[in-house]
């Protein structure tokens, strides 16, 4: 999908949780049909086939190649979605911040369920893993130079998702989920004199 294609009903159309869940799916396993989205997520195959149809529609995903009769398989156009409203008026603002919102809730319920089973893993596996935050002061400079370094680290090995023989033996599905935002403006002015 391009951006000179985006409009505010391509953003709504990522404010649906399955359909974060079908999008992680093809993240995953790279090509996914409607049966196997159905058994994966327990949900009907006719909902999955659904929901692969509105997210084709709006160009996150299209058909792969092969599948049989009525399977067909999907794999996703771009492992990274745009959820900026930025020039697509108020509706796409609404838009935005309805596909945010969803996305975040799949987000912390996804780390809520890993968080659970973290017992469950290897002691390497559990400390290799981090779930940390921070409070500071930053220029929106300084806050732009952090939220660049964050997301060049998250995208280090993105390339994986495209090309899986750049997958190492060993290596397991992982989540790197980055978030930076700015306190909003305190209500008086702050008093910094002796």
């Amino acid at each position: 999908m391009t951006e000179e294609t985006r409009d505010p009903r391509t953003l709504r159309a990522l404010a649906h949780p399955l359909r974060w869940k079908l999008i992680d799916l093809l993240a995953s396993e790279g090509t996914v049909t409607a049966t196997r989205c159905a058994a994966e997520l327990g949900e009907s195959v006719a909902s999955c086939s659904y929901h692969l149809n509105i997210l084709a529609k709006y160009g996150y995903i299209e058909q792969a190649p092969g599948g049989l009769a009525r399977e067909k398989p999907w794999r996703l156009t771009d492992v990274r979605q745009n959820l900026s409203g930025a020039g697509l008026g108020p509706g796409g603002k609404a838009a935005a911040q309805a596909a945010i919102e969803v996305f975040l809730d799949h987000e912390l319920g996804r780390l809520k369920e890993r968080v659970r089973r973290e017992d469950d893993e290897p002691e390497h596996w559990r400390e290799a893993t981090t779930l940390s935050g921070v409070t500071t002061s930053l220029t929106a400079e300084e806050l732009g130079e952090v939220s660049a370094a964050l997301r060049e680290i998250s995208l280090r090995y993105v390339d994986r998702t495209s090309d899986r023989g750049k997958i190492p033996p060993g290596a397991r599905e992982v989540r790197i989920f980055i978030a930076t935002s700015v306190a909003p403006p305190p209500h008086t002015a702050r008093d910094d004199g002796p």
